[in-house]
Formats: structure tokens, C-alpha cells, sequence
């Protein structure tokens, strides 16, 4: 049975490395799985970044993605409600950065909506503005809890929303005049008014409250959906946005603070979400710039490299052997195969003689000092004795030298 010999089951006498091969003689690539690592770590940092953007205030996604701001375009952006305004001739602005670091001027109106993260001084910002005269339309998510540095007595939001509501009360309130019937998605309603009114509701459950505080007026939205991009159009929610700003004297300033936009300018302008989001972009980036830096080295060979030949194998292994304290011993295997393969090949009996072996050698093409050598007669010297047998066999196995 002819041995299956194959280079890199060989040890390498060089001390050169040499590349691993896989079954069908195709180089294996070293690290090969280092860049897909690198990858899936970068995926995984930039979902996880996206996760833990998505609580965090600020804007993002598409025009703004904060609830009830006035730059979101989304369903539940408020940008439509400030176009409106626009288009009847109101004066619209918005208001960037902590409401308690800019002067409020008791002539507007202040937009705040969907501001559950406001801190207390602004909100003691905002109660000084209204009983300094100004108009202020508040509410939205967890509202109730910073109107208490607006007014003295809050009103108390529930979850138990209104979906269609009528104005309450006679004469009715000047935010909802003209206002029959206000459609809203149900998410919220006043549980307890404060020392604010009902304007606004259903059955009992209030929608909007409105009540004078100091020289300012105060008006309560539990749920602005009414206000906002996809609901503008339905029933009379326009005019219910046109009514809660006031008289067309004061402008109106979205107050956008609350929802990540600082006054800062170019990049620093860029609301919390963005930015996080491009760190997140130029670290994924980084990783990947590093997973595939190893394309930017030398360029490719234009061949494929090939395992050695069998015949530099059976080299390293008769020099190695010839290096041992008892060479021929270690070559005898190499021998005994060698006398195997000429006798199977010369259709000799397993004892045929050593005359009969080695015409037989000669006569397979072998060179007469292999041939002798195969055979384990002596030559010039052990070595070269022991190289002349290994190369016999290389050839015998299909080695070409």
C-alpha cells in the first residue's frame, strides 16, 4: 500500500514558516477570521448605541425626532402647527437651549409640550414669565409634574384620555371659540383641573384647561395630539391650534430645548440623538478601517501559492534524519518501503533478493546509486546514502525532482 505523504505534515528543518493547506491544496488564510470578529463587534456596539439613544431626550430620525417639536416632521411632530400659524400671518420662533438661560418676554407666547425631562428652574423660569404677563401652553408627557413651578395649585394628569371633545362651560373659553368637536388620539386627560378650568372635554374628563396666573394666562394640553402632524386636519383641531396661542399680536416661540436643541452652532447645534449617532458611525467606521487594513499592505501575488514538492519534503526529512545519533535505523522505514514499492511495481514476490530488486529499480528509471542506496547498500557517506534512498522513494511515490 502506497504511503499517503503530504508537506504540511512535515516538520520544517528551515525554520521558514510555511503556509497551511487545505485538502485540496488551497492555501489557508492565516487570521482569516480576526476581520469577521471585528465586524460583528462593530454591528454589535452600533446596534447597542442605537438601543441606548432611543432614551435619551433630543432629537433624531427625520427633521427631529422628539415628540411635539416644532422642527419633527414625523406623525408626532408639531411642524405642521407652526406652518399654520405662519400662513396666518403669526410670528413664529423657536427657542434653543435651557428656557432658564434666555429672556422670556411676557409679549409671546411659549410652546412647551412633551418636555418630561425639564428641570425645575426652568420650570420656575416659565412661572415667572406667565405672572409677568405671558402666555404659556403647556403639556404632554409627565407635565403635571414641572407645572408645579408654574402654578401654585397643578392639575394632575390620567391615563383615561378623550378622543372627541366639545368646549365646556357658557360663554366659552377664547381658546376654543368656534371650536365644535376636537378629535385626539385618547392617550391622556386631566384627572384634577388645580386652580386651572376646564375649556375642553368629554363626559367629564378634561382636554385642555386654561386659567389666568398672576398678569399671564396658563393653558393645559393633557394629550397634543390634536396639534400635531397627523391629526391637524381632523375636525376642528386647526382652529383649536389657532385658538390656544392667544392674540395674533404675540409671537409664538416653540420652546425646542427640551427636545436637544441647544443654542450652540454647527456641529455642537446637532441635537443629542445625531450626535451620538455619528460617534457611533466613526467608531464602526475605525473598527472596520482596522478589520480590513490588511488589504492596504503589499499588493497580491499574481500566483497562488503551492504546497512544496513531495521530493523538498523527502529532503527535510532524510536531512533530519541524517542529523540523529542513528541515522540508519531512522532510515530504515524509508528503505523498507522503497524495497515494497519497486517489488509491487516489478511484479516480484515480497522475498525477492537484492539482485532481483535492484535490476528492477534500474529498470523503473531509477538512477543506480539510488537504486543501491534504496536497497541499503553503503555509499560515499552515511548521509549522502540516506538523501539517496529518500530521494529514490520520492520518485517511486511520484516526486518529480
Amino acid at each position: 500500500m502506497s504511503p499517503s505523504v503530504s508537506a504540511p505534515e512535515a516538520s520544517n528543518p528551515t525554520g521558514v514558516p510555511l503556509p497551511e493547506y487545505a485538502g485540496n491544496g488551497t492555501p489557508v488564510e492565516q487570521g482569516g477570521r480576526r476581520p469577521g470578529r471585528l465586524a460583528v463587534i462593530a454591528g454589535a456596539a452600533l446596534l447597542g448605541l442605537a438601543v441606548l439613544s432611543s432614551f435619551l431626550p433630543g432629537g433624531g430620525g427625520q427633521g427631529g425626532g422628539s415628540p411635539s417639536s416644532s422642527f419633527s416632521h414625523r406623525p408626532n411632530g408639531v411642524s405642521a402647527w407652526a406652518e399654520l400659524l405662519s400662513r396666518f400671518d403669526r410670528s413664529v420662533d423657536r427657542l434653543r437651549g435651557d428656557l432658564d438661560t434666555v429672556r422670556l418676554d411676557p409679549a409671546t407666547t411659549v410652546v412647551v409640550l412633551d418636555a418630561p425631562g425639564l428641570h425645575e428652574d426652568e420650570a420656575e423660569a416659565l412661572g415667572r414669565f406667565v405672572r409677568s404677563g405671558g402666555r404659556l401652553v403647556a403639556g404632554g408627557a409627565e407635565s403635571d409634574g414641572w407645572l408645579e413651578g408654574v402654578v401654585d395649585d397643578p392639575p394632575l394628569l390620567t391615563d383615561d384620555g378623550v378622543r372627541i371633545a366639545s368646549p365646556v362651560g357658557s360663554p366659552p373659553a377664547p381658546e376654543v371659540d368656534g371650536v365644535r368637536t376636537v378629535r385626539a388620539a385618547g392617550w391622556a386627560s386631566w384627572e384634577e383641573t388645580g386652580e386651572l378650568r376646564p375649556v375642553l372635554g368629554e363626559e367629564g374628563r378634561a382636554l385642555v384647561l386654561a386659567g389666568d396666573v398672576g398678569s399671564g394666562r396658563v393653558v393645559a394640553l393633557a394629550d397634543p395630539s390634536p396639534v400635531q402632524n397627523y391629526r391637524l386636519a381632523d375636525d376642528d383641531n386647526a382652529a383649536l391650534a389657532l385658538g390656544l396661542v392667544g392674540p395674533q399680536s404675540r409671537t409664538v416661540l416653540f420652546a425646542e430645548g427640551p427636545h436637544g436643541y441647544g443654542d450652540s452652532e454647527g456641529l455642537g447645534a446637532l441635537p443629542r440623538r445625531w450626535r451620538l449617532a455619528l460617534a457611533g458611525l466613526g467608531l464602526a467606521a475605525a473598527i472596520w478601517l482596522y478589520a480590513r487594513s490588511r488589504r492596504l499592505g503589499p499588493p497580491e501575488e499574481k500566483a497562488r501559492p503551492m504546497p512544496p514538492p513531495r521530493w523538498a519534503y523527502i529532503d527535510a526529512v532524510t536531512g533530519t534524519l541524517a542529523r540523529t545519533r542513528r541515522p540508519q535505523e531512522a532510515a530504515e522505514p524509508v528503505r523498507r518501503q522503497a524495497r515494497e514499492l519497486i517489488a509491487r511495481r516489478a511484479g516480484l514476490p515480497p522475498d525477492a533478493g537484492p539482485d532481483a530488486l535492484y535490476h528492477a529499480a534500474i529498470n523503473l528509471g531509477l538512477p543506480p546509486e539510488e537504486a543501491a542506496a534504496a536497497l541499503g547498500s553503503p555509499g560515499p557517506s552515511e548521509e549522502a546514502t540516506i538523501l539517496a534512498a529518500g530521494r529514490a522513494l520520492a520518485r517511486l511515490t511520484g516526486g518529480q525532482r
